[in-house]
């Protein structure tokens, strides 16, 4: 584990953000981890981006990320590997400019901090050739963005804006230990501690730091911090929604599902889809059916009284009334069927205005 002692000002400048190139870092992650397979929903998606691999030559300088994590598996890496811009939602292209502006300086101060033994042979190009090694790693993210990711980005960033919303409205009606709380597992927030698991034990305290959260959908249950900037602490973890990349293929059906004999598939798959707030229009895409069919299904159960509707801004946000979440805890809740893997869910009190402020329980 790796547990982080949070100050109060840390806290108090939480803040959230989208990054597609922490996306495809992830993305490339998941393919390493199965050598190009990987379970629903990610199964049809990591064939074709690993076959992107295989056949586009401009992605070779992405294998970098797997000899990061081949050198000590219980060793930290560079973030200066992972390019982030400190704006909210920044785009593909500014990050990419960032990466290939690399200073040297910042070379020289990770590889020192990180590599005291010497620096790996795979990683002199980024030393010794900077500008065109940090150039061809943002022109292999470009080309795999361009091939394995951008045709699936409208639907992943309206997941990534609604997972957004929900907790900037959690942060703001109850503050930043509601929204890490409401992260769950498999990390654990206990203030002013947050402990994420790893490989070795360490310790660190964030002091007068700025505490960003990154959403993932391709975190796959995952969750990361980036540590090596003086000012800032970034934490990714799973979105909800990862389901979108089955492109409305649905998981296999478990036998003995109970909730699914009471209330028929797709009934059943909104109500589970619910542990976390939801659009009408979100949910389709999720689920792969169309905004009227949810809609019939969400008319059914706000007659049944286990769904409610609230409004947040423009928008109108679904979420599980106390006896929904009974009924699921009677039945079970398949995560399967709800678009797992997906982090623990904010309460609908949490997400959306006009409930009280939730206990501070068990959090990248």
């Amino acid at each position: 584990m790796i547990r982080i002692h949070l100050d109060e000002v840390t806290l108090s400048r939480t803040r959230m953000t989208i990054s597609p190139a922490a996306e495809v870092i992830a993305a490339l992650e998941l393919l390493h981890r199965g050598g190009g397979r990987a379970a629903w929903p990610y199964t049809g998606w990591a064939e074709q981006a690993a076959a992107v691999l295989a056949s586009v030559p401009q992605t070779a300088p992405l294998q970098l990320y797997r000899q990061l994590h081949g050198v000590g598996r219980d060793r930290r890496t560079p973030d200066l590997f992972e390019p982030f811009v400190p704006q909210p939602d920044p785009g593909l292209g500014a990050e990419l400019a960032v990466l290939r502006a690399t200073p040297g300086d910042l070379v020289e101060y990770q590889f020192t901090r990180h590599y005291p033994e010497g620096v790996p042979d795979f990683l002199l190009p980024y030393r010794e050739d900077r500008e065109r090694a940090f150039g061809r790693l943002a022109d292999a993210f470009e080309a795999f963005w361009r091939e394995a990711m951008a045709p699936h980005w409208p639907l992943m960033r309206t997941v990534l804006e609604e997972e957004i919303l929900l907790r900037a409205r959690s942060l703001a009606g109850n503050g930043p230990d509601a929204v890490l709380a409401g992260l769950g597992e498999p990390a654990l927030w206990k203030p002013p501690v947050l402990s994420l698991p790893k490989a070795k034990e360490s310790r660190l305290t964030a002091t007068g730091q700025r505490l960003l959260l990154v959403p993932l959908v391709f975190a796959q249950g995952r969750m990361g911090c980036s540590t090596d900037q003086p000012d800032l602490l970034r934490v990714t973890y799973q979105a909800r929604g990862a389901v979108v990349l089955a492109g409305g293929a649905a998981a296999d059906p478990v036998p003995g599902d109970r909730l699914v004999a009471l209330l028929g598939q797709r009934r059943a798959a909104v109500l589970r889809a619910l542990v976390v707030p939801a659009t009408t229009s979100a949910l389709a895409r999720l689920l792969g059916l169309a905004p009227s069919t949810v809609s019939e299904q969400l008319t059914a159960l706000r007659a049944a009284g286990v769904v409610h509707r609230r409004r947040a801004g423009r928008r109108v946000f679904y979420g599980l009334q106390p006896a929904g979440e009974e009924l699921l805890g009677l039945f079970g809740v398949c995560d399967q069927a709800a678009g797992a893997p997906r982090a623990a869910a904010p309460t609908v009190q949490e997400g959306l205005p006009g409930g009280p402020a939730p206990a501070a329980q068990g959090l990248g």
